[in-house]
Protein backbone atom coordinates (compact mmCIF):
# COMPACT_ATOMS: atom_id res chain seq x y z
CA UNK A 1 0.00 0.00 0.00
CA UNK A 2 1.22 3.67 -0.63
CA UNK A 3 1.88 5.78 2.09
CA UNK A 4 0.21 8.38 2.70
CA UNK A 5 0.68 12.24 3.19
CA UNK A 6 -0.64 12.04 6.51
CA UNK A 7 1.71 8.92 7.52
CA UNK A 8 4.51 10.65 6.39
CA UNK A 9 3.73 13.92 8.30
CA UNK A 10 3.44 11.56 10.71
CA UNK A 11 6.75 10.20 10.55
CA UNK A 12 8.80 13.22 9.87
CA UNK A 13 7.35 14.50 13.21
CA UNK A 14 8.64 11.64 15.49
CA UNK A 15 11.90 11.45 13.38
CA UNK A 16 12.41 15.37 13.98
CA UNK A 17 11.43 14.67 17.93
CA UNK A 18 8.20 17.20 17.70
CA UNK A 19 5.97 14.12 19.18
CA UNK A 20 6.91 10.99 20.99
CA UNK A 21 7.74 7.51 18.24
CA UNK A 22 5.55 5.05 18.80
CA UNK A 23 7.71 2.46 20.37
CA UNK A 24 11.73 3.13 21.00
CA UNK A 25 14.32 0.68 21.84
CA UNK A 26 16.47 2.90 24.52
CA UNK A 27 20.09 2.28 25.47
CA UNK A 28 20.91 -0.13 23.27
CA UNK A 29 23.70 -0.70 20.49
CA UNK A 30 23.18 -1.89 16.87
CA UNK A 31 25.14 -3.15 14.30
CA UNK A 32 25.44 -0.89 10.98
CA UNK A 33 25.87 -3.32 8.24
CA UNK A 34 27.41 -0.43 6.04
CA UNK A 35 30.14 0.85 8.18
CA UNK A 36 30.87 -2.18 9.99
CA UNK A 37 30.48 -0.40 13.45
CA UNK A 38 28.42 -1.37 16.22
CA UNK A 39 27.06 2.35 17.27
CA UNK A 40 25.36 3.31 20.25
CA UNK A 41 22.18 4.82 20.28
CA UNK A 42 18.15 4.67 20.37
CA UNK A 43 16.45 3.56 17.58
CA UNK A 44 12.82 4.97 16.74
CA UNK A 45 9.71 3.49 15.03
CA UNK A 46 6.70 4.78 13.42
CA UNK A 47 4.52 1.98 12.52
CA UNK A 48 6.25 -0.46 10.56
CA UNK A 49 9.35 2.26 9.96
CA UNK A 50 12.34 3.21 11.51
CA UNK A 51 12.49 6.82 11.48
CA UNK A 52 15.07 7.42 14.09
CA UNK A 53 18.57 6.27 14.49
CA UNK A 54 22.21 7.88 16.47
CA UNK A 55 19.93 10.15 18.15
CA UNK A 56 18.20 10.24 21.44
CA UNK A 57 14.03 9.84 21.19
CA UNK A 58 11.22 9.10 23.77
CA UNK A 59 8.78 6.71 22.64
CA UNK A 60 4.95 6.40 23.77
CA UNK A 61 6.20 2.57 24.33
CA UNK A 62 9.69 1.93 25.04
CA UNK A 63 11.92 -1.21 25.25
CA UNK A 64 15.16 -1.17 27.40
CA UNK A 65 18.00 -2.53 25.41
CA UNK A 66 20.24 -2.74 27.76
CA UNK A 67 23.02 -5.46 27.33
CA UNK A 68 21.46 -6.05 23.84
CA UNK A 69 22.60 -5.43 20.08
CA UNK A 70 20.02 -4.98 17.27
CA UNK A 71 20.19 -6.36 14.22
CA UNK A 72 17.89 -5.81 10.78
CA UNK A 73 15.55 -9.01 10.79
CA UNK A 74 17.01 -11.83 8.81
CA UNK A 75 16.60 -13.13 4.69
CA UNK A 76 15.82 -17.00 3.64
CA UNK A 77 16.91 -16.03 0.01
CA UNK A 78 15.83 -19.47 -1.09
CA UNK A 79 13.18 -22.01 0.99
CA UNK A 80 10.70 -24.78 -0.15
CA UNK A 81 8.57 -24.58 3.05
CA UNK A 82 7.10 -27.89 2.12
CA UNK A 83 11.24 -29.23 3.16
CA UNK A 84 9.84 -28.50 7.01
CA UNK A 85 7.20 -30.55 6.79
CA UNK A 86 4.53 -28.15 7.64
CA UNK A 87 2.36 -25.59 6.08
CA UNK A 88 3.40 -22.38 5.72
CA UNK A 89 1.33 -20.90 8.59
CA UNK A 90 3.54 -23.43 10.63
CA UNK A 91 6.82 -22.40 9.05
CA UNK A 92 6.08 -18.79 9.70
CA UNK A 93 5.31 -19.59 13.42
CA UNK A 94 8.21 -21.66 13.69
CA UNK A 95 11.25 -19.59 12.20
CA UNK A 96 9.88 -15.81 13.11
CA UNK A 97 10.40 -16.06 16.36
CA UNK A 98 13.99 -16.91 15.43
CA UNK A 99 15.01 -13.88 13.73
CA UNK A 100 13.64 -14.46 9.72
CA UNK A 101 11.48 -11.59 9.53
CA UNK A 102 11.58 -12.61 5.53
CA UNK A 103 11.57 -15.51 3.45
CA UNK A 104 11.54 -16.26 -0.32
CA UNK A 105 10.18 -19.62 -1.20
CA UNK A 106 9.54 -21.54 -4.15
CA UNK A 107 6.35 -23.80 -3.86
CA UNK A 108 8.05 -26.23 -6.54
CA UNK A 109 7.28 -29.38 -4.45
CA UNK A 110 3.57 -28.78 -4.21
CA UNK A 111 3.22 -27.28 -7.72
CA UNK A 112 4.99 -30.67 -9.04
CA UNK A 113 1.68 -32.78 -7.21
CA UNK A 114 -0.94 -30.06 -7.77
CA UNK A 115 0.40 -27.58 -10.31
CA UNK A 116 -1.90 -24.15 -10.41
CA UNK A 117 -3.97 -25.71 -7.00
CA UNK A 118 -0.47 -25.87 -5.21
CA UNK A 119 1.06 -22.50 -6.84
CA UNK A 120 -2.38 -20.41 -5.36
CA UNK A 121 -2.47 -22.17 -1.92
CA UNK A 122 1.20 -20.39 -1.48
CA UNK A 123 0.15 -17.31 -2.77
CA UNK A 124 -2.60 -17.52 -0.55
CA UNK A 125 -1.16 -18.07 2.65
CA UNK A 126 2.13 -16.31 1.83
CA UNK A 127 -0.88 -12.95 2.19
CA UNK A 128 -1.42 -13.74 5.77
CA UNK A 129 1.57 -14.95 6.83
CA UNK A 130 3.44 -12.41 9.74
CA UNK A 131 6.66 -12.83 8.25
CA UNK A 132 7.17 -11.68 4.88
CA UNK A 133 6.65 -14.37 2.52
CA UNK A 134 7.50 -13.62 -1.38
CA UNK A 135 6.97 -16.12 -3.43
CA UNK A 136 8.96 -17.24 -6.63
CA UNK A 137 6.50 -18.99 -9.48
CA UNK A 138 8.35 -22.54 -10.37
CA UNK A 139 10.35 -22.62 -13.45
CA UNK A 140 10.65 -26.11 -13.45
CA UNK A 141 7.21 -28.33 -13.44
CA UNK A 142 8.48 -30.92 -14.50
CA UNK A 143 11.90 -30.75 -13.51
CA UNK A 144 12.81 -32.42 -16.37
CA UNK A 145 11.32 -35.31 -18.87
CA UNK A 146 13.05 -37.86 -16.91
CA UNK A 147 10.35 -38.54 -14.49
CA UNK A 148 6.63 -38.49 -14.17
CA UNK A 149 5.42 -35.60 -12.22
CA UNK A 150 1.75 -34.64 -10.95
CA UNK A 151 1.48 -31.90 -13.11
CA UNK A 152 3.00 -29.59 -16.19
CA UNK A 153 2.97 -25.63 -15.76
CA UNK A 154 4.09 -23.62 -18.90
CA UNK A 155 4.96 -19.39 -18.98
CA UNK A 156 1.56 -19.04 -20.00
CA UNK A 157 0.17 -20.47 -16.50
CA UNK A 158 3.37 -18.50 -14.92
CA UNK A 159 2.73 -15.67 -16.19
CA UNK A 160 -0.87 -15.16 -14.77
CA UNK A 161 0.38 -15.02 -11.58
CA UNK A 162 3.57 -12.60 -12.62
CA UNK A 163 2.20 -9.30 -11.29
CA UNK A 164 0.59 -11.09 -7.63
CA UNK A 165 1.85 -8.90 -4.88
CA UNK A 166 3.84 -11.32 -3.71
CA UNK A 167 5.53 -12.47 -6.54
CA UNK A 168 9.03 -11.64 -7.36
CA UNK A 169 10.06 -13.68 -10.31
CA UNK A 170 11.02 -16.89 -11.50
CA UNK A 171 12.13 -19.26 -9.11
CA UNK A 172 15.11 -21.86 -9.55
CA UNK A 173 15.97 -22.61 -13.38
CA UNK A 174 16.78 -26.29 -12.41
CA UNK A 175 16.72 -27.10 -15.90
CA UNK A 176 20.29 -26.11 -17.16
CA UNK A 177 20.74 -28.80 -19.66
CA UNK A 178 17.60 -27.76 -21.35
CA UNK A 179 18.99 -24.22 -21.74
CA UNK A 180 22.01 -25.69 -23.54
CA UNK A 181 19.74 -27.55 -26.12
CA UNK A 182 17.95 -24.56 -26.52
CA UNK A 183 14.64 -26.22 -26.04
CA UNK A 184 11.62 -24.23 -26.95
CA UNK A 185 9.74 -24.51 -23.17
CA UNK A 186 12.55 -23.78 -21.54
CA UNK A 187 13.08 -20.48 -23.36
CA UNK A 188 9.76 -18.92 -23.38
CA UNK A 189 9.81 -19.48 -19.80
CA UNK A 190 13.34 -17.35 -19.57
CA UNK A 191 12.20 -15.30 -22.45
CA UNK A 192 8.85 -14.40 -19.93
CA UNK A 193 10.36 -13.37 -17.43
CA UNK A 194 13.61 -11.36 -18.84
CA UNK A 195 13.88 -8.14 -16.38
CA UNK A 196 12.67 -9.64 -13.96
CA UNK A 197 14.37 -11.84 -10.74
CA UNK A 198 15.02 -14.90 -12.17
CA UNK A 199 17.00 -17.40 -9.71
CA UNK A 200 19.42 -20.28 -10.76
CA UNK A 201 20.28 -23.37 -9.98
CA UNK A 202 23.55 -24.63 -11.27
CA UNK A 203 25.44 -27.18 -9.35
CA UNK A 204 28.96 -27.42 -10.55
CA UNK A 205 28.47 -25.36 -14.02
CA UNK A 206 31.51 -23.35 -14.75
CA UNK A 207 32.92 -22.36 -17.83
CA UNK A 208 30.99 -21.89 -20.89
CA UNK A 209 28.30 -23.17 -19.59
CA UNK A 210 28.20 -20.94 -17.13
CA UNK A 211 28.12 -17.92 -19.65
CA UNK A 212 25.81 -19.66 -21.25
CA UNK A 213 23.54 -19.71 -18.59
CA UNK A 214 23.91 -16.36 -17.13
CA UNK A 215 23.29 -14.51 -20.19
CA UNK A 216 19.68 -15.37 -19.88
CA UNK A 217 18.90 -12.93 -16.76
CA UNK A 218 19.69 -15.81 -14.11
CA UNK A 219 21.74 -14.12 -11.28
CA UNK A 220 21.76 -15.96 -8.54
CA UNK A 221 22.89 -20.07 -7.13
CA UNK A 222 22.24 -22.17 -3.80
CA UNK A 223 23.85 -25.07 -5.52
CA UNK A 224 27.49 -23.87 -5.02
CA UNK A 225 29.12 -25.91 -2.49
CA UNK A 226 32.95 -25.47 -3.23
CA UNK A 227 35.02 -21.93 -2.89
CA UNK A 228 36.27 -22.45 -6.19
CA UNK A 229 33.20 -22.72 -7.65
CA UNK A 230 31.82 -19.48 -5.23
CA UNK A 231 34.84 -17.34 -6.39
CA UNK A 232 34.11 -18.13 -10.30
CA UNK A 233 30.39 -17.61 -10.02
CA UNK A 234 31.14 -14.71 -8.30
CA UNK A 235 33.10 -13.14 -10.61
CA UNK A 236 31.11 -13.90 -13.25
CA UNK A 237 28.57 -11.38 -11.27
CA UNK A 238 26.36 -14.46 -9.81
CA UNK A 239 24.84 -13.46 -6.14
CA UNK A 240 26.25 -16.58 -4.19
CA UNK A 241 23.54 -18.03 -1.47
CA UNK A 242 25.27 -20.03 1.03
CA UNK A 243 22.98 -22.79 1.85
CA UNK A 244 23.28 -25.17 5.37
CA UNK A 245 19.64 -27.52 5.42
CA UNK A 246 18.86 -30.58 6.72
CA UNK A 247 21.11 -32.32 3.95
CA UNK A 248 22.89 -29.82 2.34
CA UNK A 249 25.43 -27.92 4.64
CA UNK A 250 27.89 -26.15 3.04
CA UNK A 251 28.47 -23.43 5.42
CA UNK A 252 31.91 -24.68 6.24
CA UNK A 253 33.23 -25.05 2.35
CA UNK A 254 31.96 -21.92 1.33
CA UNK A 255 32.70 -19.20 4.92
CA UNK A 256 36.38 -18.12 3.99
CA UNK A 257 34.10 -16.82 0.70
CA UNK A 258 32.51 -14.12 2.85
CA UNK A 259 35.21 -10.80 2.81
CA UNK A 260 34.11 -7.36 2.89
CA UNK A 261 34.78 -7.45 -1.11
CA UNK A 262 32.25 -10.17 -1.76
CA UNK A 263 29.93 -9.32 1.31
CA UNK A 264 27.52 -7.37 -0.70
CA UNK A 265 27.16 -10.05 -3.24
CA UNK A 266 26.24 -13.11 -1.30
CA UNK A 267 23.55 -14.30 0.72
CA UNK A 268 21.84 -17.12 2.90
CA UNK A 269 19.45 -19.98 2.61
CA UNK A 270 17.91 -22.90 3.96
CA UNK A 271 16.28 -24.46 0.60
CA UNK A 272 15.47 -27.39 3.32
CA UNK A 273 15.30 -27.60 6.68
CA UNK A 274 12.58 -29.79 8.66
CA UNK A 275 11.40 -28.40 11.98
CA UNK A 276 13.83 -31.06 14.21
CA UNK A 277 17.14 -29.26 12.55
CA UNK A 278 15.16 -25.65 13.33
CA UNK A 279 14.84 -26.47 16.95
CA UNK A 280 18.35 -28.42 18.20
CA UNK A 281 20.28 -25.94 15.87
CA UNK A 282 18.42 -22.99 14.84
CA UNK A 283 17.05 -21.40 11.10
CA UNK A 284 18.98 -18.40 9.67
CA UNK A 285 20.40 -17.74 13.10
CA UNK A 286 22.35 -21.05 12.72
CA UNK A 287 23.92 -20.25 9.43
CA UNK A 288 24.99 -16.94 11.07
CA UNK A 289 26.14 -18.32 14.12
CA UNK A 290 27.96 -21.05 11.94
CA UNK A 291 29.33 -18.92 9.60
CA UNK A 292 31.15 -16.49 12.42
CA UNK A 293 32.50 -20.04 14.50
CA UNK A 294 34.19 -20.69 11.32
CA UNK A 295 36.10 -17.58 11.10
CA UNK A 296 33.91 -15.02 8.68
CA UNK A 297 34.50 -11.31 9.89
CA UNK A 298 31.42 -10.68 11.79
CA UNK A 299 29.59 -7.36 10.27
CA UNK A 300 29.94 -9.34 6.86
CA UNK A 301 28.21 -12.20 7.86
CA UNK A 302 25.19 -9.71 8.93
CA UNK A 303 25.43 -8.30 5.99
CA UNK A 304 25.41 -10.88 3.51
CA UNK A 305 21.97 -12.28 5.65
CA UNK A 306 20.45 -9.20 5.77
CA UNK A 307 21.49 -6.29 3.20
CA UNK A 308 23.20 -8.16 0.19
CA UNK A 309 20.37 -10.43 0.82
CA UNK A 310 17.68 -8.12 0.37
CA UNK A 311 19.27 -5.70 -2.35
CA UNK A 312 19.88 -8.96 -4.05
CA UNK A 313 16.23 -9.62 -4.79
CA UNK A 314 15.06 -6.07 -5.14
CA UNK A 315 13.71 -5.34 -1.81
CA UNK A 316 15.22 -2.17 -1.13
CA UNK A 317 12.90 -1.42 2.15
CA UNK A 318 14.88 -3.44 4.51
CA UNK A 319 17.77 -5.01 5.78
CA UNK A 320 19.50 -2.27 7.27
CA UNK A 321 18.84 -0.17 10.35
CA UNK A 322 18.17 3.34 9.31
CA UNK A 323 15.68 6.09 8.45
CA UNK A 324 13.02 5.00 6.32
CA UNK A 325 13.94 1.25 6.15
CA UNK A 326 11.20 -1.52 7.63
CA UNK A 327 11.35 -1.57 11.04
CA UNK A 328 12.45 -5.46 10.92
CA UNK A 329 14.46 -5.87 13.67
CA UNK A 330 15.79 -8.68 15.52
CA UNK A 331 17.44 -7.88 19.18
CA UNK A 332 20.27 -10.34 20.64
CA UNK A 333 21.60 -11.33 23.64
CA UNK A 334 24.93 -11.94 22.01
CA UNK A 335 26.57 -10.53 18.68
CA UNK A 336 28.77 -13.30 18.19
CA UNK A 337 26.41 -16.45 18.85
CA UNK A 338 23.37 -14.60 17.87
CA UNK A 339 21.35 -15.69 20.39
CA UNK A 340 17.84 -14.08 19.40
CA UNK A 341 16.33 -12.67 22.73
CA UNK A 342 13.71 -11.02 20.69
CA UNK A 343 12.47 -9.96 17.37
CA UNK A 344 10.42 -7.07 16.04
CA UNK A 345 8.52 -7.40 12.77
CA UNK A 346 6.97 -4.59 10.39
CA UNK A 347 7.73 -2.03 14.03
CA UNK A 348 5.60 -4.75 16.33
CA UNK A 349 7.51 -7.10 18.86
CA UNK A 350 6.92 -10.81 17.88
CA UNK A 351 4.29 -12.71 20.14
CA UNK A 352 2.09 -15.46 20.38
CA UNK A 353 -0.52 -13.13 19.86
CA UNK A 354 1.24 -12.21 16.29
CA UNK A 355 0.26 -15.40 14.60
CA UNK A 356 -3.20 -15.17 16.41
CA UNK A 357 -4.99 -12.94 13.86
CA UNK A 358 -3.56 -14.73 10.47
CA UNK A 359 -6.48 -15.99 8.09
CA UNK A 360 -6.93 -19.63 7.78
CA UNK A 361 -6.06 -21.04 4.57
CA UNK A 362 -7.60 -24.66 3.33
CA UNK A 363 -5.54 -27.51 2.99
CA UNK A 364 -5.15 -28.81 -0.73
CA UNK A 365 -4.24 -32.09 -2.14
CA UNK A 366 -5.22 -34.53 0.89
CA UNK A 367 -5.35 -37.34 -1.83
CA UNK A 368 -2.69 -37.08 -4.01
CA UNK A 369 -1.26 -40.42 -3.70
CA UNK A 370 -2.99 -42.47 -6.31
CA UNK A 371 -0.84 -46.17 -6.12
CA UNK A 372 -2.27 -48.98 -5.70
CA UNK A 373 -1.50 -51.60 -3.03
CA UNK A 374 1.98 -53.08 -4.07
CA UNK A 375 3.59 -56.69 -3.35
CA UNK A 376 7.49 -58.44 -2.94
CA UNK A 377 7.10 -59.10 -6.63
CA UNK A 378 6.57 -55.58 -7.36
CA UNK A 379 10.21 -54.85 -6.58
CA UNK A 380 12.39 -57.58 -8.57
CA UNK A 381 15.29 -56.37 -11.08
CA UNK A 382 16.10 -58.94 -13.64
CA UNK A 383 19.69 -60.36 -13.61
CA UNK A 384 21.30 -58.65 -16.51
CA UNK A 385 24.86 -58.92 -15.42
CA UNK A 386 26.75 -58.82 -12.16
CA UNK A 387 28.11 -55.55 -12.34
CA UNK A 388 25.69 -52.33 -11.77
CA UNK A 389 25.49 -48.43 -11.44
CA UNK A 390 25.06 -47.99 -8.03
CA UNK A 391 23.96 -44.69 -6.31
CA UNK A 392 26.50 -43.73 -3.88
CA UNK A 393 25.19 -41.74 -0.89
CA UNK A 394 27.78 -39.24 0.07
CA UNK A 395 26.86 -37.97 3.71
CA UNK A 396 25.30 -34.18 4.33
CA UNK A 397 25.60 -33.98 0.55
CA UNK A 398 22.85 -33.94 -2.16
CA UNK A 399 25.46 -34.89 -4.80
CA UNK A 400 25.88 -38.53 -5.41
CA UNK A 401 28.84 -41.05 -7.07
CA UNK A 402 28.29 -42.79 -9.31
CA UNK A 403 29.49 -46.15 -8.21
CA UNK A 404 30.09 -49.42 -10.63
CA UNK A 405 29.61 -52.50 -8.21
CA UNK A 406 29.33 -56.29 -8.32
CA UNK A 407 25.40 -56.59 -7.18
CA UNK A 408 24.52 -60.55 -6.68
CA UNK A 409 21.68 -62.53 -8.16
CA UNK A 410 19.48 -65.22 -6.73
CA UNK A 411 17.08 -67.06 -9.16
CA UNK A 412 17.64 -64.80 -11.97
CA UNK A 413 17.42 -61.53 -10.05
CA UNK A 414 19.26 -58.80 -8.41
CA UNK A 415 19.01 -58.81 -4.55
CA UNK A 416 20.53 -56.57 -2.02
CA UNK A 417 23.45 -57.37 -0.32
CA UNK A 418 23.20 -55.58 3.23
CA UNK A 419 26.71 -56.60 4.55
CA UNK A 420 28.13 -54.64 1.80
CA UNK A 421 26.10 -51.44 2.04
CA UNK A 422 24.55 -52.50 -1.24
CA UNK A 423 20.52 -51.84 -0.61
CA UNK A 424 17.77 -52.13 -3.31
CA UNK A 425 16.25 -48.59 -4.44
CA UNK A 426 12.66 -48.67 -6.02
CA UNK A 427 10.47 -45.44 -7.50
CA UNK A 428 6.90 -45.86 -7.71
CA UNK A 429 4.85 -42.97 -9.60
CA UNK A 430 2.27 -41.82 -7.65
CA UNK A 431 0.31 -38.92 -9.50
CA UNK A 432 -2.01 -41.95 -11.04
CA UNK A 433 -1.01 -41.00 -14.49
CA UNK A 434 1.10 -44.50 -14.72
CA UNK A 435 2.23 -47.55 -13.48
CA UNK A 436 6.22 -46.70 -13.74
CA UNK A 437 8.55 -48.61 -11.26
CA UNK A 438 12.28 -47.34 -11.36
CA UNK A 439 14.21 -50.02 -9.53
CA UNK A 440 17.69 -49.99 -8.91
CA UNK A 441 20.66 -50.28 -6.22
CA UNK A 442 22.12 -47.77 -3.77
CA UNK A 443 25.15 -47.96 -1.19
CA UNK A 444 25.12 -45.36 1.94
CA UNK A 445 22.29 -45.99 4.39
CA UNK A 446 24.49 -48.97 6.17
CA UNK A 447 21.22 -50.87 7.79
CA UNK A 448 21.34 -54.92 7.15
CA UNK A 449 17.32 -55.22 7.73
CA UNK A 450 14.33 -53.26 7.03
CA UNK A 451 13.30 -50.15 4.69
CA UNK A 452 12.79 -46.65 4.46
CA UNK A 453 10.17 -45.24 2.12
CA UNK A 454 9.25 -41.23 1.49
CA UNK A 455 6.82 -39.67 -0.54
CA UNK A 456 8.72 -36.50 -0.34
CA UNK A 457 11.04 -37.25 -3.67
CA UNK A 458 12.31 -34.59 -5.20
CA UNK A 459 11.41 -32.93 -7.06
CA UNK A 460 8.09 -35.33 -8.94
CA UNK A 461 7.70 -36.35 -5.27
CA UNK A 462 6.58 -40.13 -6.56
CA UNK A 463 7.08 -42.93 -3.73
CA UNK A 464 10.87 -43.54 -2.95
CA UNK A 465 11.96 -46.98 -0.94
CA UNK A 466 14.87 -48.17 -0.08
CA UNK A 467 15.61 -51.26 1.98
CA UNK A 468 17.42 -54.80 2.16
CA UNK A 469 14.23 -56.77 1.61
CA UNK A 470 11.28 -56.60 -0.62
CA UNK A 471 8.94 -57.71 1.92
CA UNK A 472 10.16 -54.85 3.94
CA UNK A 473 9.39 -52.37 1.09
CA UNK A 474 6.51 -53.36 0.09
CA UNK A 475 5.12 -52.94 3.58
CA UNK A 476 6.74 -49.39 3.53
CA UNK A 477 5.18 -48.54 0.96
CA UNK A 478 1.50 -49.92 1.31
CA UNK A 479 1.80 -47.42 4.79
CA UNK A 480 2.45 -44.17 3.11
CA UNK A 481 -0.76 -45.40 0.61
CA UNK A 482 -2.48 -45.73 3.77
CA UNK A 483 -1.12 -42.74 5.26
CA UNK A 484 -1.60 -40.77 2.05
CA UNK A 485 2.02 -39.32 2.41
CA UNK A 486 5.02 -39.44 4.65
CA UNK A 487 7.54 -40.83 5.99
CA UNK A 488 7.53 -44.74 7.14
CA UNK A 489 10.65 -47.41 8.44
CA UNK A 490 9.81 -50.66 8.56
CA UNK A 491 11.88 -53.47 10.18
CA UNK A 492 11.41 -57.47 10.10
CA UNK A 493 7.75 -56.84 8.71
CA UNK A 494 6.43 -54.15 11.21
CA UNK A 495 6.49 -50.37 11.28
CA UNK A 496 8.31 -48.93 13.93
CA UNK A 497 8.25 -45.07 12.99
CA UNK A 498 6.02 -43.09 10.44
CA UNK A 499 5.11 -39.16 9.96
CA UNK A 500 2.15 -38.66 8.02
CA UNK A 501 2.23 -36.02 5.72
CA UNK A 502 -1.33 -35.67 4.03
CA UNK A 503 -1.48 -32.55 2.53
CA UNK A 504 0.04 -33.08 -0.88
CA UNK A 505 1.90 -35.90 0.09
CA UNK A 506 4.62 -33.19 1.62
CA UNK A 507 3.11 -31.42 4.42
CA UNK A 508 1.65 -32.11 8.10
CA UNK A 509 -1.56 -30.77 9.18
CA UNK A 510 -0.03 -30.98 12.95
CA UNK A 511 1.90 -27.68 14.32
CA UNK A 512 5.58 -27.88 13.74
CA UNK A 513 5.95 -28.62 17.60
CA UNK A 514 4.04 -32.04 16.79
CA UNK A 515 5.94 -32.57 13.68
CA UNK A 516 9.49 -32.00 15.74
CA UNK A 517 8.49 -34.86 18.05
CA UNK A 518 7.48 -37.08 15.36
CA UNK A 519 10.43 -36.45 13.58
CA UNK A 520 12.63 -36.94 16.91
CA UNK A 521 10.79 -40.64 17.22
CA UNK A 522 11.54 -41.67 13.99
CA UNK A 523 15.46 -40.57 13.60
CA UNK A 524 15.50 -43.06 16.88
CA UNK A 525 13.75 -45.70 14.92
CA UNK A 526 16.14 -45.42 11.97
CA UNK A 527 19.39 -45.34 14.08
CA UNK A 528 18.35 -48.62 15.68
CA UNK A 529 18.14 -49.73 12.34
CA UNK A 530 21.93 -49.17 11.97
CA UNK A 531 21.57 -46.27 9.28
CA UNK A 532 23.86 -43.43 10.53
CA UNK A 533 23.15 -40.48 8.25
CA UNK A 534 22.11 -37.64 10.56
CA UNK A 535 18.52 -37.18 7.94
CA UNK A 536 17.93 -40.44 6.50
CA UNK A 537 14.45 -39.35 4.99
CA UNK A 538 15.52 -36.04 3.55
CA UNK A 539 19.02 -37.78 1.86
CA UNK A 540 16.31 -40.28 0.69
CA UNK A 541 14.25 -37.76 -0.90
CA UNK A 542 17.06 -36.08 -3.20
CA UNK A 543 17.74 -39.65 -4.46
CA UNK A 544 15.16 -39.05 -7.00
CA UNK A 545 16.50 -35.78 -8.29
CA UNK A 546 18.12 -35.80 -11.61
CA UNK A 547 19.28 -32.48 -11.65
CA UNK A 548 21.37 -33.01 -9.23
CA UNK A 549 25.10 -35.19 -10.23
CA UNK A 550 26.14 -37.97 -10.44
CA UNK A 551 23.67 -40.71 -10.46
CA UNK A 552 19.98 -40.37 -9.06
CA UNK A 553 16.74 -42.56 -10.24
CA UNK A 554 13.25 -41.56 -10.75
CA UNK A 555 10.02 -43.75 -12.04
CA UNK A 556 11.76 -44.17 -14.98
CA UNK A 557 14.71 -45.94 -13.80
CA UNK A 558 18.45 -44.64 -12.99
CA UNK A 559 19.51 -40.93 -14.74
CA UNK A 560 23.20 -40.72 -15.33
CA UNK A 561 22.69 -36.90 -14.31
CA UNK A 562 26.16 -35.84 -16.24
CA UNK A 563 25.43 -37.24 -19.40
CA UNK A 564 21.62 -36.63 -18.39
CA UNK A 565 20.12 -39.63 -20.08
CA UNK A 566 18.66 -42.77 -18.84
CA UNK A 567 21.04 -45.65 -17.76
CA UNK A 568 21.00 -48.39 -20.02
CA UNK A 569 19.87 -51.62 -18.35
Amino acid sequence: MAVTRDELKTRIGQALGETKADLVIKNTRFLNVVTGETAAGDIALCGDRIVGTYESYDGTEEIDGSGLTVVPGFIDTHVHCESTCVTPMEFDRCVLPRGTTTAICDPHEICNVLGDKGLRYFLDCAEGTALDLRVQLSSCVPATELETSGARLEAADLLRHKDHPKVLGLAEFMNFPGVFHKVDGVLEKLAAFDGRHIDGHAPLLSGRELNAYLSCGIRNCHETTSAPEAMEKLRKGMQVLIRDGSVSKDVHALAPVIQPETSPFLGFCTDDRNPLDIAEEGHMDHLIRSAIRLGAPLSHVYRAATWSAARGFGLFDRGLIAPGQRADLVLLDDLEDCAVNRVIRNGRVVSPETFAGRPAVSPVGLRSVKLHPVTAEDFAVPARGSVQSVIGVLPGKIITAHLRLEVPAKDGKLVADPDRDILKICVFARHGTNQNVGRGFASGFHFREGALASSVGHDSHNICVVGASDEDMAIAVNRLIELQGGFVAVRNGKVVGELALPLAGLMSLEPFETVERHLRSLRASVKEMGCPLAEPFLQLAFLPLPVIPHLKITDRGLVDVDKFAMVEA
